[in-house]
C-alpha cells in the first residue's frame, strides 16, 4: 500500500480536487490545502476571482484562513486533469414542488467525469437520500468517463457538517462520518479524512448508511422544532407565553431544548424532502416528517396573519399600515439568504397591502433581488405601526425598546419577537412572540 492514495497525496504526488466552493465545499477545501496540494473549482467566475483574492463570498472565513494553503481556484475544468481524489460538494436544492433537484449534482459529476482517470477516487458530500450516489451519480461517471465502477474508480460519501455562524462546531472539531464502496476504498477515504478532522471520524458500513445518517440529522430537528411551532400555536390561543413553558418543562433532565421559530435555510428546511421523495418511491408516504414540513412551511404566514391581527386590534387601517421587518437571512449572523422563510412573512403582509421595509447589516440587497424580487430598504423612518424582528442578529439584540420606540409612528406600536430573544425586556410597547 506504500502507493496508495493516501501516500501520493501527502507526498504531494497527486492532488484532491474539491468541486463547488460554498460554505462547505471552501473550509474543506482550505483545510485539506494545509496538509496536501489542492485544486478549488466552481462554475461561478465571480466567486473564484473573489477566493483568489483571498475573500471567502460567503463571509464565513477570513482572508488569514487562506494562509499557508497549497490551493489553485479555477472554473476550467481541465486544471484538474492531474488530480486522483475528487470531492463533490455543491448544493442539493429544492424545486419549487419541493422535489429533490439534482442538477448541480449531476452537473458536477459530469464534470469530474470529463477528467476523471483509472485509479481515482470520487466522494460526495452533499446531502441526498439514500441510494443517490449509487443510483445517480454513478452511472453519469461510467457514461461520460467510459470507466467501469469499482474495477477503474473508486467511490465514499462523506456528509458534510458545517453549520453556518457557528464557530464552536467547526470542521476540525466534529466527528465526520465517512463510507466507501469496499474495505480498502473505506480505508483510503478515512486516513485522507482524518488529515483534517482532529475529532475523527465515523466508518459507516455502507455508502447508503452514511447517506441516511445524514439526512436523518436534519429530519430530527425539522420533526422537534414542528412540535414545538404547534405547541406555540395552541399556546398563543390559550395565553400562555410558550416560552415560559419551555422553562418550566426544561427543568426535567430528559426534555429536549428546542424552541419555535422560522425553518428555512438549504439543510434543515430542505433535507426532509430528499428523505419523504424517496420513501415514496419505495411505497411508503411519511405521515410525521410530512406533517412537520408541512407545520415549519406555514410559521412565515402564521406570524404575518398575527401581525396584521395585532395591528387591526390597535384600531388602525390595514391597508394604511407600515411594518419593518428586521432580517432577512435564514439565520442569525450570516449572510445567507437562501431559502429563508422572512420573505414569506413580507409576502403575507404584503397580500394585505401592507407597506413593508426589510433591513438586514448582514444580507446583500442585489442578491435579496435577485433570489426574492424585493430590495432591503436603504433607511428605517419612524413612522412604523409594527417591528418584527425577524432574525436575531447580534446587531438586533444589542438594541433596546426606547431605540425601537424611535422607529414607531406611536405609542401603540406592536413589536414582533420571532424568536424571543426580548422576552421580558419590552414593557411599553405591545410585545407578542411565538
Amino acid at each position: 500500500m506504500s502507493n496508495s492514495i493516501y501516500n501520493r497525496l501527502i507526498n504531494k504526488e497527486t492532488k484532491l480536487a474539491v468541486v463547488g466552493l460554498g460554505y462547505v465545499g471552501l473550509p474543506i477545501a482550505l483545510e485539506f490545502a494545509k496538509k496536501v496540494s489542492v485544486v478549488g473549482f466552481d462554475i461561478n467566475e465571480e466567486r473564484v476571482e473573489m477566493m483568489k483574492n483571498q475573500i471567502d463570498p460567503s463571509n464565513e472565513l477570513t482572508s488569514s484562513d487562506f494562509d499557508q494553503c497549497d490551493i489553485s481556484f479555477t472554473t476550467n475544468a481541465d486544471d484538474m486533469k492531474a488530480v486522483e481524489f475528487f470531492i463533490i460538494a455543491v448544493p442539493t436544492p429544492i424545486d419549487t414542488a419541493n422535489l429533490p433537484n439534482l442538477i448541480p449534482l449531476l452537473g458536477a459529476s459530469k464534470t469530474v467525469a470529463g477528467v476523471l482517470n483509472k485509479g481515482d477516487y470520487v466522494v460526495y458530500e452533499s446531502t441526498v437520500y439514500p441510494g443517490c450516489t449509487e443510483e445517480d451519480c454513478i452511472p453519469v461517471l461510467e457514461e461520460i468517463s467510459g470507466l467501469k465502477f469499482k474495477d477503474d474508480f473508486k467511490i465514499g460519501y462523506s456528509p458534510e457538517r458545517i453549520y453556518p455562524g457557528d464557530k464552536e462546531h467547526t470542521l476540525q472539531n466534529v466527528v465526520k462520518v465517512v463510507s466507501g464502496c469496499s474495505e480498502e476504498s473505506l480505508e483510503e477515504i478515512a486516513k485522507t479524512y482524518e488529515l483534517v478532522i482532529d475529532a475523527g471520524v465515523h466508518r459507516a458500513t455502507t455508502i447508503k448508511v452514511a447517506e441516511a445518517a445524514k439526512i436523518i440529522e436534519n429530519t430530527q430537528r425539522d420533526v422537534n422544532i414542528a412540535l414545538i411551532n404547534e405547541l406555540s400555536i395552541i399556546f398563543n390561543k390559550l395565553n400562555i407565553n410558550t416560552y415560559d413553558v419551555l422553562e418550566a418543562a426544561g427543568t426535567k433532565w430528559n426534555f429536549l431544548k428546542f424552541f419555535p421559530g422560522l425553518v428555512g435555510g438549504h439543510c434543515i428546511g430542505v433535507d426532509p424532502y430528499y428523505l419523504t421523495h424517496k420513501a415514496q418511491k419505495v411505497g411508503y408516504h411519511s405521515k410525521v416528517i410530512t406533517s412537520g414540513r408541512a407545520v415549519n412551511d406555514s410559521m412565515a404566514f402564521y406570524i404575518g396573519k398575527q401581525t396584521v391581527k395585532k395591528i387591526l386590534a390597535s384600531g388602525k387601517q390595514i391597508g394604511n399600515a407600515k411594518v419593518l421587518v428586521m432580517g432577512a437571512t435564514f439565520k442569525e449572523d450570516v449572510s445567507d439568504i437562501r431559502n429563508s422563510k422572512v420573505i414569506n412573512i413580507v409576502l403575507e403582509l404584503k397580500s394585505f397591502q401592507v407597506q413593508v421595509d426589510i433591513v438586514d447589516p448582514h444580507a446583500s440587497s442585489k442578491e435579496m433581488d435577485k433570489l426574492y424580487g424585493v430590495s432591503l430598504a436603504e433607511h428605517t423612518s419612524n413612522d412604523y405601526d409594527a417591528i418584527i424582528v425577524a432574525v436575531s442578529h447580534q446587531e438586533y439584540k444589542n438594541m433596546n425598546e426606547d431605540q425601537f420606540i424611535a422607529l414607531m409612528k406611536d405609542d401603540k406600536g406592536i413589536f414582533v419577537d420571532v424568536k424571543g430573544v426580548f422576552k421580558g425586556k419590552i414593557q411599553k410597547l405591545d410585545y407578542w412572540s411565538l
